[in-house]
Formats: structure tokens, C-alpha cells, sequence
């Protein structure tokens, strides 16, 4: 998986607002599509959508797949987001001891 492939996945809102309710719990596709301006199967293509990038997994629970988020697939992306999270913190730290010394 590439970021980039993780940030295409997820420049979609419905895929956005999937993610967010996995982040709740593990669905099904009809939970998932619950309230959703789209149909079932539509969900179900913005899950493979979701899943080849690695933001999400399944598992096979009698005739349904439940859906969650896929830590192996979100902590590369966030490993690579923290990094700037704390370059801008480090740039920050600086700023304000620079001007303390003023």
C-alpha cells in the first residue's frame, strides 16, 4: 500500500463517513449503509475501494462480511501524517524560543 493510494480511497466522503463509522465498531455492509445517500452495492464498491488501499478488512460471519478499519493498512498512514504533525510542533518550539529570547 501507498499513502497515495490511502488518500485517493479516501478523497471520496462517502468512503470518509464508511471510515468513521468503522471507526465506531465492526458493520455489515447493510449497517454500513444505513442513512448512506447511496445504495447497498455502491457500498460495497467504495468497501473494495477501501480495502485495496488497506483501510479496512473483512471477515466472513455466516452469509455477511463484517466490515472494521485495518490498523496494518491506517498505521503506515499515520506513522507518515505524525511525522509532519511533529516537524510542525518542533518549527513551533522554536518560534516561541526565539522570540523568549527577544
Amino acid at each position: 500500500m501507498t499513502n497515495a493510494n490511502a488518500f485517493a480511497a479516501l478523497a471520496e466522503p462517502i468512503r470518509q463517513t464508511i471510515l468513521e463509522r468503522l471507526a465506531e465498531r465492526p458493520m455489515a455492509v447493510g449497517e454500513l449503509a444505513e442513512g448512506l445517500p447511496v445504495t447497498r452495492p455502491a457500498v460495497s464498491q467504495h468497501l473494495k475501494v477501501l480495502k485495496e488501499a488497506r483501510l479496512v478488512r473483512d471477515e466472513a460471519q455466516g452469509t455477511r462480511r463484517i466490515y472494521s478499519l485495518d490498523p496494518a493498512g491506517l498505521g503506515p498512514l499515520r506513522a507518515w501524517l505524525d511525522r509532519f504533525w511533529d516537524q510542525a510542533l518542533a518549527a513551533y518550539v522554536d518560534a516561541v524560543e526565539r522570540e523568549d529570547m527577544k
